[in-house]
């Protein structure tokens, strides 16, 4: 009950203000009609929402929920139907002691002394009203909805006129008692008027709080009506997008074959040949392609048959342009003192794009223009290769000749040019390698320039002309062939690249073939022969790590040049040493020259030692089906018969003498050789060693 919770609210009391006196409920259970219904005991109130501050906490803060609902259901059970019929009304108790029961004892004291002293009878409660099953609060509410509703006046009967003063009886009796429950002393107004002041400065914030409230309210309202029609624009913008996007990629790559834009005609008909326009002339080339797959289509659109024309105009218009761009290029190659080279990795692999679209849409035009490259570049190698075979002719070269042989004695230094003409040259050895392996070990893969060959005044063997006219003609064949297999294919296949090089190299095969020819036919310089044989096997295992298999041919041709000449090279030295082994005396030598012979090694020895391990240690990986061992063992045999005779004229019937004499020959054999590694190698050490030790017995 709100009465507990202000203890010190009555007269005399003490206490300080209520903590609360604030409510939404009327003074009386009644509810307001008109200025002229109100008693004369009730408090002023604030109509509407903005009235008199002190009227409205008097009025509001101080009526509970409780005492309301008390008074309205005493009022219900003294008027309504069920006390009619009440057979315990004289047993009912005071009310007095029921309004203090409500209200506290302390209320009661503000009463008149006519409602202290004087019981209520059976007559004061024998009251009979009809309020149409409506409880007393409905009643007024209805009363006052139809006062505001402006329903016309009806006028009261009697029971009406009794009904209403006994409903303002009853408001004025409780008016009164809670005037009589502010009847505090005067100490106590200050701190009401406090209080008033307090809820009525509380009652403007929250009237400014409410006026906010109500203005931010309508402005959310308005943007949320922004956001719902923003939503609405959206998702009607995204189902346009979605509708474009489904048609755009259906009628895209159909309008995208279909058309060709400005800017693809303007840089085939006037822009330059560079990357851009490559890229330009790809896509041209996609538009033909597409165009034609759908001309193969049974039905065509109109677009198809419009497209048509500009597209073959186009196609003409690029084949004309690359046709004076290669042949342009082509004329470059034929400049003098020209590097074929360099155009090549400049202007043409940069742009060999265009030779597949030329052959593709122009096969004969391309096949022309191959043609003029590969006739330029016969002339272009044929006339390169021919200045540098010039320039290496004026190399002076060691002439060894018939007298360089096993079995001749008198053993000329001669120097030749590649002319042929003779002059006297620094004396040489045939028979010793020496450092001449070098030009086989080296890493240098240069040839000497033709500048360096005309300004050498020294004297070289055979072996170095052949060396660096070979390896410059690899290098650029190898150059060469990487060329056409990148630039005409895959427009050609391997097989015609192929063939188009043997065309282009031809010429240029037959000279170094027959420079080769003339570097070895007049020589007798085995060792040399040799070399280049080294070399030309070292070439073609170049030429097979570069995968250059169309040198092969004249890799081929070379050795059937080299190997023939070795293996006469080789019957030479044999027929010399037999010649030599003929010439012998056959009668048996005297006493005296028996005595006086010599048991060291013969000359024949010394160079057969030296030849042989000069062979030996350009085979260290030969294997056994060269010419060159079937030779060498033919030599060797020979060497050993020589020996044998040589031995019996010289000593006779002392063979102790004969066998020291080839004790010692086959000894500095095994000397010379006793250093060289290989299969070959192994097997003349153990040959010669068997020997030495069968006449080391004798001796």
């Amino acid at each position: 009950m709100w009465l507990d919770r202000r203890p010190g609210s009555l007269p005399g009391s003490g206490a300080g203000t209520p903590a609360s006196q604030s409510s939404s409920r009327p003074i009386s259970p009644l509810p307001r009609r008109t200025s002229s219904s109100r008693g004369p005991y009730l408090t002023s109130q604030r109509p509407g929402g903005s009235g008199s501050g002190g009227a409205r906490a008097s009025a509001l803060s101080l009526v509970s929920n409780d005492s309301s609902s008390s008074l309205l259901a005493a009022a219900k059970r003294t008027n309504g139907s069920a006390l009619k019929h009440s057979t315990t009304v004289e047993d009912a108790p005071d009310p007095e002691v029921v309004l203090a029961g409500i209200l506290g004892p302390s209320l009661t004291v503000t009463a008149s002394a006519n409602t202290r002293g004087r019981p209520i009878t059976k007559e004061d409660l024998n009251l009979d009203f009809d309020f149409g099953g409506l409880g007393l609060r409905e009643l007024a509410d209805r009363d006052a909805q139809q006062e505001r509703s402006g329903a016309p006046y009806r006028p009261q009967s009697t029971e009406d006129c009794r009904f209403s003063m006994t409903l303002r009886g009853l408001a004025g009796l409780i008016n009164f008692l809670l005037t009589g429950f502010f009847s505090v002393d005067e100490r106590d107004k200050a701190k009401f008027e406090d209080l008033h002041r307090s809820i009525r400065a509380c009652d403007d914030i929250l009237s400014s709080v409410e006026t906010n409230l109500t203005s931010f309210r309508n402005d959310l309202a308005a943007v949320s009506a922004d956001i719902e029609s923003l939503q609405a624009r959206s998702s009607a913008l995204n189902t346009r997008l979605e509708n474009r996007k489904a048609v755009e990629k259906g009628l895209g790559p159909v309008v995208e074959e279909l058309s060709v834009s400005p800017t693809i005609v303007s840089r085939i008909v006037d822009g330059h040949i560079d990357e851009a326009w490559i890229k330009v002339l790809a896509d041209l080339d996609k538009r033909v392609a597409a165009h034609k797959k759908s001309s193969q289509q049974q039905t065509q659109s109109k677009a198809v048959e419009d497209i048509g024309p500009l597209l073959d105009k186009l196609i003409l218009k690029a084949i004309e342009r690359i046709r004076d761009f290669l042949v342009a290029q082509i004329k470059a190659l034929r400049s003098p003192h020209i590097n074929a080279q360099i155009i090549q990795q400049q202007n043409f692999l940069k742009f060999k794009e265009l030779y597949s679209f030329l052959h593709r849409h122009q096969p004969v035009l391309a096949s022309e223009i191959c043609l003029a490259y590969m006739n330029t570049m016969r002339w272009y190698y044929l006339n390169q290769f021919s200045r540098y075979e010039k320039s290496l002719a004026k190399i002076k070269l060691y002439a060894i000749d018939k007298n360089d042989v096993l079995g001749h004695e008198d053993v000329s230094r001669r120097a030749t040019v590649l002319s042929g003409s003779k002059l006297a040259g620094p004396p040489h050895d045939a028979f010793n390698l020496g450092r001449r392996i070098d030009i086989v070990r080296t890493n240098n893969q240069v040839a000497l320039s033709s500048y360096l060959a005309e300004e050498d005044q020294s004297t070289h063997y055979h072996e170095v002309p052949f060396r660096n006219f070979n390896l410059a003609l690899v290098d650029n064949a190898t150059a060469e062939y990487t060329f056409l297999a990148t630039f005409f294919s895959p427009a050609l296949s391997f097989s015609v690249i192929s063939r188009h090089f043997n065309y282009i190299f031809e010429p240029t095969f037959a000279l170094g073939q027959t420079l080769t020819k003339q570097l070895v036919t007049d020589t007798l310089d085995g060792l040399g022969v040799l070399l280049c044989v080294r070399l030309n096997q070292h070439l073609a295992f170049e030429l097979q790590r570069r995968r250059i298999p169309a040198v092969d041919g004249y890799i081929n041709g070379t050795a059937m040049v080299l190997w023939p000449r070795l293996q006469s090279i080789m019957d030479a030295h044999r027929e010399s040493v037999r010649a030599l082994a003929a010439a012998l005396p056959t009668r048996a030598p005297s006493a005296s020259s028996i005595k006086t012979a010599s048991a060291a090694p013969h000359v024949v020895t010394q160079r057969f030692g030296q030849l042989l391990h000069g062979i030996l240690a350009l085979s260290t990986e030969a294997g056994d089906d060269e010419p060159v061992v079937t030779s060498l063992r033919r030599l060797r045999n020979e060497v050993e018969a020589f020996l044998t005779k040589v031995s019996s004229a010289t000593f006779g019937s002392d063979k102790r003498k004969r066998e020291r004499f080839l004790y010692n020959n086959y000894s500095l054999i095994l000397t010379i050789i006793g250093d060289v590694t290989g299969k070959l190698a192994s097997e003349f050490q153990g040959h010669f060693e068997g020997l030495k030790t069968s006449f080391q017995e004798g001796t």
